[in-house]
């Protein structure tokens, strides 16, 4: 796509981020299978640790340094700290999480938004000089994702699970890739391909989920998932 070094980073940095929390919603909202969304995010988000730094240094190493070492300890503070911090509160504090969990959902939901913001009001100015050029190759990344996820899960899964890892696959944590551009890369160029992630992804999949919602689950689905 005839992008400059410091973009095509940021654009291999986003594809290399794990699935988003944001993807278990769409999922719900799509009738697809929310268990194996929920196992698929947690598997690609402690995956991302090793493969993140990894794959980013493969790809993108030869356009700029990459400290794959950093990323590393940057993505395990940021993801896999909370999720433990997390799991241990509600096995040894089951009294204090019951009491707060009927507004967890909503404290996810105000925070998924503010994280979805953040960047694209971080690099406002930016935007407007180097966001156009990132619309098609930053749109065309995730429905490339959603549906190579669909078509390839259709020739093993029934319906939920090709709409789950569709889902999955196109949904990624712009957030961290933000995150992970503004720390480790000098160039701000980098982190504004994570900053136009955000709202394409935010936007192709609340669609699709719309869009399946609308469609029922065949009664012979292979999934055998029940409503």
């Amino acid at each position: 796509m005839k992008l400059s070094a410091p973009l095509a980073t940021g654009l291999i940095l986003v594809s290399c981020c794990p699935g988003g929390q944001a993807s278990n919603v769409a999922t719900y909202i799509s009738k697809g299978n929310v268990a194996l969304s929920v196992l698929m995010t947690t598997c690609s988000t402690i995956g991302a640790i090793i493969m993140t730094p990894l794959l980013t240094k493969l790809l993108a190493g030869q356009l700029v340094p990459v400290d794959a070492a950093g990323l590393a300890i940057s993505t395990f503070q940021v993801v896999l700290v909370p999720t433990i911090i997390g799991v241990l509160a509600n096995e040894y504090f089951p009294k204090f999480t019951s009491k707060i969990i009927s507004i967890t959902p909503l404290i996810g939901v105000i925070l998924t938004t503010l994280l979805c913001a953040s960047p694209i009001g971080q690099v406002a100015e930016v935007l407007k000089t180097q966001g156009v050029q990132l619309i098609l190759p930053v749109a065309l990344l995730h429905a490339a994702a959603f549906a190579l996820g669909y078509l390839i899960s259709k020739l093993s899964f029934g319906e939920s699970t090709s709409r789950t890892i569709s889902i999955e696959c196109g949904m990624q944590s712009s957030a961290l890739g933000f995150l992970l551009a503004q720390k480790h890369f000098t160039n701000p160029l980098v982190a504004v391909p994570s900053a136009v992630s955000v709202v394409c992804m935010a936007l192709g999949g609340s669609a699709l989920a719309v869009f399946w919602r609308n469609r029922p689950i065949p009664a012979n689905d292979k999934d055998d998932f029940k409503e």
